[in-house]
């Protein structure tokens, strides 16, 4: 679970042309992610290390409004209401409640995985490829903390329509992880309590509460 939050959410200078133009073509994604009141996405997530014969493949589901996120994965529940995290486990019959600050350092969480690339990252356009008639224009990062456990992330992006089609982050462990869009809607309408937890719901569960 941590892998993938590490994901949605990602130490050398590229020449000055090939960095603004990667600059540019992330801003025109930035700033149509935040036009949108919300973000609805199906994904598909694969983990893959050759070197340990391990490969996980599942799919999901995120929404997003600002900060706050519901994400279902691997048979579990996240639920972020902007200021307390709620991860919940029908299989452990468990509530974990925490503060997001929790989370690794660094992390990639939902509400930040299509604007993580801001801070943190040198980057330069990379190769383009043709998806199913898509024009995916992918571009580079590389983590400026050179103690990072990202060896680099490659971004592919829609050129038409400025959304992000996949996300592809090789590990200095030689783990590679990808996350692709399955589909990407926007502005859908939402229930009011689809970012709150009702404890009521769970009154079976063991509730963990962290400090």
């Amino acid at each position: 679970m941590k892998r993938l939050i590490f994901l949605f959410a990602l130490l050398i200078s590229f020449n000055s042309s090939a960095q603004n133009e990667a600059k540019m073509l992330l801003n025109e994604v930035s700033d149509k992610v935040k036009s949108y009141d919300n973000i609805s996405i199906d994904f598909k997530y694969v983990l893959h290390n050759s070197a340990e014969n391990i490969k996980q493949e599942t799919r999901g589901d995120v929404v997003m409004e600002g900060e706050k996120y519901r994400l279902n994965i691997l048979g579990m529940t996240r639920i972020y209401n902007g200021k307390t995290l709620y991860s919940i486990s029908p299989e452990d019959e468990q509530v974990t409640i925490s503060s997001e600050n929790m989370e690794e350092e660094g992390s990639i969480t939902p509400s930040k995985m299509l604007s993580f690339y801001e801070d943190g990252f040198t980057y330069e356009m990379d190769i383009i490829q043709n998806v199913q008639g898509r024009k995916i224009q992918y571009v580079k990062l590389v983590p400026i903390d050179s103690n990072s456990e990202i060896k680099s992330v490659l971004l592919g992006i829609d050129a038409q329509t400025k959304h992000i089609y996949n996300l592809i982050e090789t590990g200095k462990n030689g783990t590679k992880t990808t996350l692709t869009v399955n589909s990407f809607k926007t502005n859908e309408p939402l229930s009011k309590t689809l970012f709150t937890f009702d404890e009521s719901k769970y009154k079976n569960y063991y509730i963990e509460k962290l400090d």
